[in-house]
This record gives structure tokens, sequence and C-alpha cells, in this order.
């Protein structure tokens, strides 16, 4: 019999998660889709599951000089409207789901649940974020881009739960979220694309660009970012032929029920030679 348990409070989780496997649910909005059930109203379930999203532990945004600290519990809605998010997150946020899901959709639940679609994921991985993990043995931080192994397969142990998501605090001189998809934000991305840069006395010294839905995890290729720092605008520009062959290796999507392997190639490539061509 799958249990279905109310926690009070996180100690609580982490002492049931010692002894047995659960799967968690805060907002629920993949979960309920993924274990619908057409015959019964109960959500067939077929594990154990903890519901989270009443632990304050799990939810606030917090800064330092250097840091920002959301709760894996905290909804997108309430993300996207606390002052201290960056904007490129607000602009993405923006573009996903309707505002009933985000008000249930959370930060870690868009982790967790590790689609490669999945809008959130794609400025998380550009922000470098941490996934912070906590157990009774102690706490763990892993990269995003290591937590996430592959389509909805994550680092999690059994007896962990994900805590808390830290990003850098960055500001570039521009950036651009692009979600291609049937409708403006209430649908499943086809392909999504985030470019962002900064100058000084116009060279370039940060360049970073992430993709979503054109591989088995967002696209992001550090070492490629890494050989235009200091380039000029105008070196920048008459590279993007060079720019897009390089990402090109790197953008493998599928054919599927919203697109084909084809187009989400093609659009991918487009929207990063129109970041570039635009600056």
């Amino acid at each position: 019999m799958v249990k279905q348990i109310l926690p009070k409070n996180l100690s609580e989780v982490l002492e049931l998660i010692s002894k047995e496997k659960y799967r968690f649910c805060a907002g629920g909005t993949d979960m309920l889709i993924q274990n619908h059930n057409l015959k019964t109203l109960p959500i067939d379930f077929k594990d154990n599951i903890i519901y989270t999203f009443n632990l304050e532990e799990l939810k606030g945004i917090t800064e330092d000089e250097d840091f920002i600290t959301i709760g894996a519990s905290e909804s997108l809605e309430s993300i996207l409207e606390n002052k201290i998010t960056p904007q490129i997150l607000k602009d993405t946020i923006l573009q996903m789901a309707s505002p009933a899901i985000r008000h249930s959709g959370t930060i870690g639940g868009n982790i967790g649940n590790a689609s490669p679609a999945g809008d959130l994921l794609v400025p998380l991985y550009l922000l470098n974020a941490i996934v912070q993990l906590q157990s009774l043995k102690g706490i763990r931080s892993v990269l995003l881009s290591d937590f996430i192994t592959h389509v909805r397969r994550i680092d999690l142990r059994d007896d962990e739960i994900i805590t808390k998501i830290i990003i850098s605090k960055i500001n570039f001189d521009k950036h651009q979220f692009v979600k291609v998809g049937p409708r403006l934000s209430d649908a499943i991305s086809k392909l999504s694309f985030l470019g962002a840069v900064s100058f000084h006395e116009d060279k370039v010294i940060d360049l970073r660009f992430s993709f979503g839905a054109v591989n088995i995890t967002v696209v992001r290729r550090p070492e490629i970012e890494a050989q235009y720092i200091y380039k000029t605008k105008e070196e920048l520009k008459n590279s993007v032929d060079e720019l897009l062959e390089k990402y090109s290796e790197y953008i493998r999507p599928i054919d599927d029920q919203r697109s084909n392997k084809e187009y989400r190639k093609t659009v991918a490539l487009n929207l990063l030679r129109n970041f570039i061509e635009e600056l």
C-alpha cells in the first residue's frame, strides 16, 4: 500500500527518508499528470509520497553579498514577485505555464522533474546554480549541471531531499530568453534559448548561452563561451558562423509529438545567431 504523508517539519522528513524510500510532492503540477488515473478519482501514485508544500524550512528567498538562496518549495509565482529575484529569472518565469500553475509549481519540483524542456532549468544552468541536498548525515551541494544526469534522472540519494537552490548574483549588459512553443506561455516548449553577455570597454567579459529541449539535458558549454572572452563586440559578431558550428554538435534534439529534430536544431541555432547579430 502506498503511503502518503504530510509532515510537520523538515526533521520529520529526514527521519522518514532515512528508513524508507519516498518521492516528494510540492506543487504536484508534473506528478499529477504523470500519475493520473482515468478510472478513479485518487491520483495513482506508485511510490510512497511525502507532501512538502507546507514546510517553512523549504521556503523563502534570501541574499548576501554574492549569492541568492531560494527554498526548494518556493512557488514560481512568489519567485517572480520577489524583488530579490534576478530579472533573468523573472523573464523566464513570465513565459512559463499559466498563473494558476505558477502559484503551485515550485523551483525544486522543476529541478527534480529533470525534463529537458523544463523552462526554469535554462536560466539556472546559465547562472551556475547549486542544488543543496539534506539528509540526516548532513548537507551536500551539487552543481545543477551535475545533479541532472539524464532525462528525468537526478543525483538524489534515497535519504536526501532538495532543500535550497543557490545562484550567483550576476547582472548582464544584455540577456534574452526565447521560448518556442504553440502558445506564448501555457504550453511545453518545443525548445528554448537564453543568451547573456557583458562588456567592458567594448570587450566581452562574460558570455553565456543555454538551450532547452535540444538534448537529454540543458545544453551549456562554458568551454566554448570562454573562447570569446576579451573579443570586441565586432569580433564576436564576425565569429558568429564559427560559434554556430561549435554549438551544432551539441544541439541534438529528437522528434516527438511537439516538433521534429530538424526544426528544433535550425531554430536553436538561428536564435543564437540573432542574439549575437543584434548586440
